[in-house]
């Protein structure tokens, strides 16, 4: 492909999260959204005349089909990432997928592969990693600016009705959604936590279904000790009204940084510390969470033009959901998880 052709991409899943990689890609001066499908009667015909898109299938294996597809966007319920994933890589098409990358360590395992084998890059969707205020974060973190880490917190305290769970036939379900507060609405939080403290090590943990009758867990909290030997607390809940703020809490023997959905809240490090004389972050609010996707249509164009990995891998992006799996281990069986 020469580097003046636009990279022609489709959408795989008509639900709400398309809307945001239609806008994305759609944006993007260097793509084509071309077509997009979904097995519900309807529901890609409907999204494909609201946005202009040229083809809509019920079935994708049809639309995989076509030569003129180099990249699809894949948003479809958690537990069927791994299938779809799989056939764009068999069909020599490259892959943006929706968080997580899916449910299972077999499936994390199995898409990851096939991608390899296919030789088709394989980019994960976790845009609270592309926020300035969590990039200059990092950064800060990783030049030791907060000197020896030992904190590193995330409070995910979200609201989700009854009617929300009956929505739709998936939700709160062990095998399309996998899990609850965690898995589907705070695997971005898990990610990110992780990103910025380091891999974790062990975990001990409960989780339930306190308020709403659903399969999964609508409350969680669980205590991490990181690979570095600093401790940390994961708390995610569809069960707090009103909700809150996602509020991440990174402490160092030199220093404190609190992230909140805005921006740096807070950044404080000691007077005779080398780095303390650097202006804390400013962040007005207008990047929103929205605008990742757009950062990573963009990163996926360009590591498909320049053959080289995306942002966030699937190898990347399996650490939140392997670490969510070690939670549920350690509440079901009331032990510490090793990771």
């Amino acid at each position: 492909m020469e580097n003046r052709e636009k990279l022609r991409f489709a959408v795989i899943g008509a639900g709400v999260i398309s809307k945001s990689h239609i806008a994305a890609i759609q944006g993007d001066s260097e793509a084509e959204l071309v077509a997009i499908a979904d097995s519900v009667a309807g529901k890609a015909e409907e999204k494909a005349a609201q946005h202009g898109i040229p083809q809509a299938y019920r079935d994708y294996e049809d639309m995989l089909r076509r030569d003129d597809i180099d990249a699809v966007s894949i948003c479809l319920p958690s537990g069927m990432h791994a299938d779809a994933v799989i056939a764009c890589a068999q069909a020599g098409k490259h892959v943006l997928c929706e968080k997580p990358l899916d449910i299972t360590a077999e499936k994390m395992e199995r898409m990851i592969g096939e991608c390899r084998r296919r030789g088709v890059k394989l980019g994960v969707v976790y845009q609270r990693r592309t926020l300035p205020s969590v990039v200059r974060a990092r950064e800060a973190i990783r030049q030791g600016q907060l000197g020896k880490l030992v904190l590193g917190d995330v409070y995910m305290k979200y609201y989700r009705s009854a009617d929300y769970y009956r929505s739709a036939g998936w939700r709160g379900t062990w095998a399309l959604d996998g899990g609850g507060a965690l898995m589907n609405q705070g695997v971005h939080g898990v990610d990110l936590i992780q990103w910025l403290m380091g891999d974790v090590a062990s975990v001990f943990a409960y989780s339930a279904a306190l308020a709403r009758e659903i399969e999964v867990e609508d409350t969680a909290v669980a205590a991490v000790r990181y690979k570095n030997g600093a401790f940390g607390i994961i708390q995610g809940a569809t069960t707090v009204y009103p909700e809150l703020e996602t509020r991440f809490e990174i402490h160092g023997e030199k220093g404190s940084v609190t992230i909140g959905d805005g921006g740096v809240k807070s950044w404080k490090q000691l007077p005779d510390d080398p780095g303390a004389g650097a202006e804390p972050f400013a962040f007005d609010g207008s990047d929103s969470m929205q605008s990742g996707h757009a950062v990573l249509v963009r990163d996926l164009i360009e590591a498909i033009r320049d053959d080289r990995e995306p942002m966030i891998t699937g190898e990347e992006a399996r650490k939140a959901v392997d670490l969510i799996l070690a939670i549920y281990e350690s509440a079901r069986t009331g032990r510490e998880v090793r990771l």
